[in-house]
């Protein structure tokens, strides 16, 4: 990553918004946040809504989300995905941020806010679904989503290439939920890739563990149903 040299009028603004993130303090939403095993190191319970509010107030800043990313609160962490200009990130960058993000909540924030809209979301897509860690898994997951939902220009085809890296991650419970909302995006692009999609699934049902041939049962009574 490049390195930025500070400079008073972002400082100024990094600190403002610490100070209005505190007054967007919930005790309750954190209480039940880690009733739900949402752990952070700093967590001041602020909604996704209000911090969007907040957000709307000041202009992308490429230093001020990169101030806001380390400070390491949820909310600072959330708005850098807010304030950041993709087209002044590097592969570099999503790839740290992706790495230190500790919870899916701050992945899927970085996936539909910044890293969908980046130059580089196909290719890291298939390098997170590649990757070792189960939310670098769920981040590469939760971009192929993304993107079958908002990216009106890319051809099917280019869908079609994420299928052998996505058969190994059919095995895996914990990104059952977030692999049917995957799959179902990309079927309900368009009836050519649904076809394709089936086609797939048809394969994954063979498969050995009983993971991955349920999830694609599921998928495919889903899908007949569409055509009904």
């Amino acid at each position: 990553m490049d390195i930025l040299i500070d400079d008073p009028a972002t400082e100024k603004l990094f600190r403002e918004i610490l100070v209005k993130i505190r007054l967007l303090k919930n005790g309750d939403t954190v209480a039940q946040m880690k009733k739900m095993g949402l752990n952070y190191k700093i967590n001041w319970g602020a909604s996704i809504i209000h911090l969007r509010e907040l957000a709307k107030n000041y202009e992308k800043n490429h230093l001020l989300a990169l101030k806001l990313w380390n400070k390491g609160w949820r909310e600072t962490m959330i708005m850098a995905t807010l304030l950041e200009v993709p087209e002044e990130m590097g592969e570099e960058q999503m790839d740290y941020w992706t790495k230190s993000t500790e919870t899916a909540e701050i992945i899927e924030q970085l996936v539909a806010n910044l890293f969908v809209h980046s130059k580089y979301a196909f290719v890291k897509a298939m390098e997170y679904c590649c990757g070792k860690k189960f939310l670098v898994h769920y981040a590469g997951l939760h971009l192929i989503g993304r993107l079958a939902m908002v990216d009106k220009k890319a051809i099917d085809e280019m869908f079609e290439t994420f299928f052998p890296v996505l058969s190994p991650l059919a095995k895996d419970p914990q990104l059952g939920q977030v692999f049917y909302r995957t799959m179902t995006l990309m079927a309900n692009r368009s009836a050519e890739l649904r076809k394709s999609c089936i086609d797939f699934l048809e394969e994954v049902k063979l498969m050995e563990e009983e993971q991955a041939r349920n999830m694609a049962s599921l998928l495919l009574a889903d899908f007949a149903e569409w055509e009904d």
